[in-house]
């Protein structure tokens, strides 16, 4: 029984840590059942089957399923897993030394569940009841399991027979990211076919035009590559393949088509759906381009399950509101903390199907969050458990972003008027650092005269913020946050700081060493002296409260969910909009408007040095 207690002790102490989170992202809901601790009591007189059996049979890669199930002892605590791959008897379990100790029923977390009492129809007199769940290609079949005995103790009174998808191992949620040249787009995606099965591609082209083939990576990841529990144990899912491809030598501003393609042994293809994507500006054209920036929006189900009611609980409102307003987006930036799986490795696949519909029309570029980091002797900056022992392998491999070391998550990156300097505030940043080296290189290599908007973000607040954590620990910053940064931001005159991290929304003036460096609110002309700093950490977990006290730096704050939308004009005039998730209105806003001379002048603490001689 040895093995048996220490699984279970693993397991505790991990929902434990996972509880005692830095922010209220609230307990990861599957880290809620205690699935170590199931047993099995099964009951002829008990049934659960889910219909249709076989999906995707018009080539969906999501679809509804209706389960009916009956239990002839119902209690008001029964609920209902979703395990997939189907199988998840002892025989999925880790081997144990001694032959002797018995073995948990099952070692792995179910990917969702719901609660029988959540059907309208269940009834605690006949137990009889039907609930539907959405389910998405996983690479895996699927089973539907009656559970009684609450989370705590899980009674496992029946399984259904598997459904699985047509084609489990089709190619699907691709997330496009910027590569490491203006002219270059990289598509990424998920499949089951590894490279001895089937030659990953990419066909693409200028719409209507020839079509282009290009090859692709590929990457996973095993249970070894984790750093602890759950994401080693109970946690632990296959993640299938991942594939990046690039495109290169792009046309600036075409449209173009692609899709994902698997070569097979026998010469034929397996196919993913059609998808477009129009190519980046030249860096420092001068035309309309528009940006998205958020933090901290984690996943939401869209069938109710209990899992995500009330998790991130903003999470489909800012999905969502991104979706109807696509046409007018051209490329979102997602700083960290992504899908909160807390070392549940299903849920992976559930964020990158949940964002598909965005990340595979515009460049969904990523920053390093605590949720996927940070972990006890890792090497994170920060010796928490938030990651749930994922220690940044997911992150890393299943999304692509233009890293010199993807181990390292800071890179730079231009669009257009835009130039990007994204830190890792899980990496030490402090000056002397690597990643110090580097935000100064990336911010003295903007050319402000083709890229004059300057752009810095964190996922934790390294600038202002009088979230109420923050307010008590008095500084109104992560601890060493802006010390060493500060003076950079001001000697290359960075435009606006973005962070998340805390979840809610605030603008500071433009500043530099806690003063104001102007008295202006909402239109800053000629000479700005100073950078705006902005907490967007909204996007959709758990909302964080502020301090009573309102600083004399905070201009605006708001405790909802929403996202921040620049927009360049030229290379003169940019506009500043926070809307909310819940209805997309504008909030709060701001524009600049300067020419070129007003970047070059002379500011406090960032002046040229000069000679009298001629």
């Amino acid at each position: 029984m040895k093995m048996v207690w220490l699984w279970l002790l693993i397991l505790f102490t991990a929902n434990l840590n996972l509880g005692l989170a830095h922010v209220n992202g609230g307990d990861q809901p599957l880290s809620k059942i205690n699935i170590l601790k199931t047993t099995a009591a099964f009951n002829e007189a008990a049934a659960i089957s889910a219909q249709p059996v076989l999906l995707g049979l018009k080539g969906e890669d999501t679809q509804w399923i209706t389960v009916n199930f009956v239990n002839p002892k119902p209690s008001s605590d029964d609920w209902i897993g979703v395990f997939s791959p189907a199988k998840f008897d002892p025989s999925t379990c880790p081997p144990v030394n001694d032959r002797k100790e018995q073995l948990p029923y099952t070692c792995s977390a179910p990917i969702k569940y719901k609660y029988a009492n959540n059907s309208g129809s269940y009834c605690t007199k006949t137990g009889t009841g039907s609930l539907t769940f959405q389910l998405i290609n996983q690479r895996a079949d699927f089973s539907f399991a009656l559970f009684s005995g609450g989370l705590s103790d899980p009674i496992l009174v029946a399984i259904s027979d598997p459904i699985s998808f047509v084609n489990p191992k089709a190619p699907l949620y691709p997330r496009l990211a910027l590569g490491k040249s203006w002219d270059e787009m990289t598509v990424t995606w998920t499949s089951g076919y590894d490279i001895d099965e089937a030659a990953p591609f990419v066909e693409w082209g200028r719409k209507g035009e020839l079509q282009v083939r290009s090859p692709a990576g590929t990457l996973t990841f095993k249970r070894n590559s984790m750093c602890g529990s759950p994401a080693s144990t109970v946690g632990w899912r296959d993640p299938g393949f991942t594939h990046t491809s690039f495109l290169k030598e792009l046309w600036p501003n075409f449209v173009y088509t692609y899709r994902m393609g698997h070569l097979l042994s026998n010469g034929s293809v397996v196919w993913s759906k059609m998808y477009s994507f129009t190519s980046s500006p030249y860096p420092g054209q001068n035309s309309l381009q528009r940006v998205i920036i958020f933090g901290d929006m984690g996943k939401a189900e869209r069938d109710g399950s209990n899992e995500y009611s009330d998790y991130q609980p903003g999470a489909l409102n800012t999905t969502d509101q991104l979706i109807r307003d696509l046409d007018n987006i051209d490329i979102v930036f997602h700083i960290g903390d992504l899908t909160y799986s807390n070392g549940y490795i299903s849920q992976w696949d559930q964020f990158t199907a949940q964002v598909e519909p965005i990340a595979s029309t515009v460049p969904y570029m990523i920053a390093s969050g605590n949720h996927e980091r940070d972990w006890p002797n890792s090497g994170s900056f920060y010796d928490t458990p938030d990651s749930g022992g994922e220690c940044g392998v997911p992150a890393e491999t299943m999304f692509y972003y233009p890293a010199e070391n993807k181990a390292k998550f800071w890179y730079s990156t231009d669009y257009g008027l835009f130039h990007f300097c994204v830190a890792d505030s899980e990496h030490d940043w402090r000056e002397g650092s690597e990643q110090y080296k580097f935000i100064e290189q990336c911010l003295a290599s903007a050319d402000r005269h083709r890229q004059p908007w300057l752009i810095f973000s964190a996922h934790r607040v390294l600038g202002y913020s009088s979230n109420y954590w923050y307010s008590q620990e008095g500084a109104y910053e992560e601890p060493m946050g802006r010390e060493s940064l500060q003076k950079l931001w001001q000697k290359y005159k960075v435009d606006i700081a973005f962070y998340g991290h805390v979840h809610n929304y605030e603008r500071t003036c433009p500043i530099y060493q806690n003063q104001c460096m102007s008295k202006e609110r909402n239109h800053y002309s000629g000479v700005v002296n100073g950078t705006i700093h902005v907490v967007v950490g909204g996007g959709g977990s758990h909302l964080t409260g502020f301090s009573k006290v309102i600083p004399h730096w905070s201009l605006y704050r708001d405790y909802d969910w929403g996202f921040v939308k620049l927009t360049a004009f030229n290379q003169s005039s940019l506009l500043f909009e926070y809307k909310k998730s819940r209805d997309g209105n504008v909030y709060d806003s701001f524009t600049i408007s300067r020419d070129y001379k007003d970047v070059l002048a002379c500011v406090h603490d960032s002046c040229e040095p000069t000679t009298l001689a001629t």
